[in-house]
């Protein structure tokens, strides 16, 4: 299951992940960090949940991880591949599964960032087996 052709709808972009969606332009994938706990965490905000400091800043990733769990979804008019990905820099995002079928997929399976097009200016992030 592949994403070509599919357009993804604008993301509503707020100032506490403005840096996230500017840096997809670029194919940049950005990780918020606390410089308190020194913990990465996901979805980006303004307020760390480990130790809920707000000396948090975003952070150049890897781009890399495993797949934590995954599921197809067939009965849709685009069929997709959701799946929790859990980042080389330690947290698990949702996202999707791109350029593969669920088969060939397995849980601890290596992937990397790719990123899709918007309806808008900006991309977002999504993963494909490496």
């Amino acid at each position: 299951m592949d994403l070509d052709g599919f357009i993804n709808p604008e993301p509503v972009v707020q100032p506490e992940n403005q840096p996230f969606w500017d840096a997809t332009k670029e194919d940049r994938f950005l990780v918020k960090w606390c410089n308190v706990c020194e913990r990465a965490h996901w979805y980006p905000r303004a307020r760390c949940p480990f130790c809920f400091s707000d000396d948090t800043a975003f952070r150049e990733a890897s781009g890399e991880g495993t797949i934590y769990a995954f599921a197809p979804m067939r009965r849709t008019a685009a069929p997709y591949i959701l799946a929790y990905v859990t980042l080389a820099e330690g947290p698990t995002m949702m996202t999707n599964i791109v350029n593969a079928r669920p088969e060939e997929l397995t849980t601890g399976q290596p992937v990397r960032v790719a990123f899709v097009p918007t309806s808008g200016e900006y991309k977002v992030p999504v993963f494909t087996p490496t």
